[in-house]
C-alpha cells in the first residue's frame, strides 16, 4: 500500500509539474490546467486510501463535490474583468485553510513541539497573513471598497510593530509549546490577520497585480510547510511550486514596472496625481470620428493594436478579432503589443484575446514590439492607460518614471479609444492623449469597434 502511495504521488507531482510548465503559453494554458487537475484528483484518492479514511469518505465525497460545484459555476460565470478578483479569492481560501489545519494540528498531542512546531506557527502566521490580504485585494479589485492607496500617519510604525509581535508571540508560542493558552494561538491568528489587512490597505493602482502574485507565492508557502507539518510530500511540491511561481511572477511583475518590490509593499501608489509637467491639463485634445480612424486603418500598411482593461471591461474582444481579419483583407499587417502588466492580472491580455481566438502569433510581447513601433502606421490603443504613458520614459517626477512602457508614441499616428480622459488605474494623467499625432475616439470601446467596423465598409 505505501509503494502504491508513493508512485500515486510521484505521478501526480510530474502532473503538477507538467501542468505548471504549459502555463507559460496561452496554446497550452489549458491542457496544463488539465494535467494539474487530473493530478489532484489522483492526490486526493491516494491520499484517502493511505490513510484509511473510509469512514470520512462521505464527508469528503460531499465536500469534493460542493467545492466541484462552487468553483465551476464561479469559473463559468465570472467575466474576463472580474478574474484577478476571484484569482484573489481563491488564493485567500487556499491560505485560510491552510492556517485552519495547522491551528487543528497544535491540538493534537505531540504535534506542537519541535518542528511541528515551527511549522505549524509559521503556517498560521504565513497563511493567516495571505487570507486576510487576499480577502482585502478582492474588495478593492471588486469596488466593494475604494481601490486607492489607504494612507494615515504611522502607518509603516504600525505595520512594523505589528509584524515584530507576531514574531516574538510566535517564538512565545514556540517556547511554551502546547502548554500555551488556547487564547495565545488566538492572539497570533488574530495579529497576522491584521498585519495581512494593514499590508493590502496602502496598495492600490498598477501595484494591485504584483501585490496578488506575492500573496500567491505565501500561500504556496504555507501549504508546503503544512506538508511538513502533516509528513506529507506531495503537498509539500505543490505548496513549493506553487511558491516558487509565485516568487518569480512577482519578480517579473516587479522588474516591468522598475519598481523594487519593497517600494510596491510600501504602497501609496495609485493616488490621483497630475503629471508633472502639468502637460495633459496644458496641452490640446483631438478628438476623432469614426469615419476618420477607418480611413486610417484601412490604408495603413501596418497597425498595432494595444489592447488594456477598457477593452476586457467593455467585453469587446470578438469586436477587436473581428476588426483585425477586416484589416488583413485589405493587405494590412494588423499586430497585437502585450504589456507584462496591463489589465489587472498577468497574462490578462493574452486570456482574453485568446478567447477571442486571436492567433498566438499575432501577441507581440512588450520586447519584440517596441522596436517596430517606428515602422508602424498607427498605433490603436483601446483603454491601455498607465502602460502607454511616455512620462515613464521622459519626467523624472512622474511616479511612473522608469517603467518600461509601450512606446506608441513613436508610431506615426495614435489612436487612442478611451470613455473620456480621466486616468487610469495608477491615477496619473497621460500627456500621450495631448501629442500633436494623437487622436481621442471618445467612447465604449465595444461600441466605438463595432462602429469602426461599419464605417469600413463605407472606406
Amino acid at each position: 500500500m505505501q509503494l502504491m502511495t508513493t508512485i500515486a504521488y510521484l505521478v501526480t507531482a510530474i502532473l503538477f509539474m507538467l501542468g505548471v510548465m504549459r502555463l507559460r503559453s496561452p496554446a497550452t494554458a489549458r491542457s496544463g490546467n488539465l494535467l494539474a487537475a487530473v493530478g489532484m484528483a489522483i492526490a486526493l484518492i491516494a491520499t484517502l486510501i493511505a490513510n484509511h479514511q473510509f469512514a470520512a469518505l462521505g464527508a469528503v465525497i460531499a465536500a469534493v463535490i460542493l467545492g466541484a460545484v462552487v468553483g465551476t459555476v464561479s469559473a463559468r460565470q465570472v467575466r474576463m474583468t472580474a478574474m484577478p478578483q476571484m484569482v484573489a479569492l481563491f488564493n485567500g481560501m487556499g491560505g485560510g485553510a491552510a492556517a485552519l489545519v495547522s491551528v487543528g494540528e497544535w491540538f493534537v498531542p505531540g504535534h506542537a513541539a519541535g518542528a511541528g512546531a515551527v511549522s505549524a506557527l509559521f503556517t498560521i502566521l504565513i497563511g493567516s497573513i495571505s487570507f486576510s490580504g487576499s480577502i482585502l485585494a478582492f474588495l478593492k479589485l471588486q469596488e466593494w471598497m475604494t481601490g486607492r492607496p489607504i494612507l494615515f500617519a504611522g502607518q509603516r510604525i504600525l505595520n512594523g510593530l505589528i509584524l515584530l509581535f507576531d514574531v516574538a508571540w510566535a517564538v512565545v508560542l514556540l517556547v511554551h509549546g502546547s502548554s500555551a493558552p488556547t487564547s495565545w494561538l488566538g492572539l497570533l491568528l488574530i495579529g497576522a490577520l491584521v498585519f495581512g489587512v494593514l499590508v493590502v490597505l496602502p496598495i492600490g493602482g498598477a501595484d494591485m497585480p504584483v501585490v496578488i502574485s506575492l500573496l500567491n507565492a505565501l500561500t504556496g508557502l504555507a501549504a508546503a510547510a503544512t506538508g511538513f507539518l502533516l509528513g506529507n510530500n506531495l503537498l509539500i511540491i505543490a505548496g513549493a511550486l506553487v511558491g516558487a511561481s509565485g516568487t518569480i511572477l512577482t519578480q517579473q511583475m516587479s522588474r516591468a514596472m522598475n519598481r523594487p518590490l519593497m517600494q510596491i509593499i510600501l504602497g501609496g501608489f495609485g493616488q490621483i496625481k497630475s503629471s508633472a509637467a502639468g502637460v495633459a491639463a496644458d496641452g490640446v485634445v483631438q478628438p476623432a470620428t469614426v469615419e476618420d480612424v477607418a480611413t486610417l486603418v484601412a490604408y495603413a500598411r501596418r497597425v498595432v493594436i494595444v489592447p488594456g482593461y477598457g477593452l476586457a471591461v467593455a467585453r469587446a474582444q470578438q469586436e477587436v478579432r473581428q476588426l483585425m481579419d477586416r484589416l488583413q483583407e485589405r493587405g494590412v499587417d494588423v499586430r497585437f503589443a502585450i504589456h507584462p502588466v496591463a489589465g489587472r492580472m498577468p497574462g490578462h491580455m493574452n486570456v482574453l484575446l485568446a478567447e477571442a481566438n486571436v492567433p498566438y502569433d499575432r501577441l507581440y510581447e512588450m520586447e519584440a514590439i517596441n522596436p517596430e513601433f517606428q515602422q508602424t502606421d498607427v498605433a490603436l490603443v483601446i483603454g491601455a492607460n498607465d502602460v502607454t504613458n511616455p512620462a515613464a520614459r521622459n519626467e523624472p517626477s512622474s511616479p511612473l518614471y522608469g517603467m518600461p512602457i509601450l512606446n506608441v508614441d513613436q508610431a506615426q499616428r495614435v489612436v487612442v479609444i478611451k470613455r473620456g480622459m480621466s486616468p487610469g488605474f495608477a491615477g496619473i494623467d497621460n500627456p500621450l492623449y495631448v501629442n500633436p499625432k494623437t487622436n481621442m475616439l471618445f467612447g465604449d470601446a465595444k461600441e466605438s469597434v463595432s462602429a469602426l467596423l461599419r464605417a469600413l465598409d463605407a472606406v
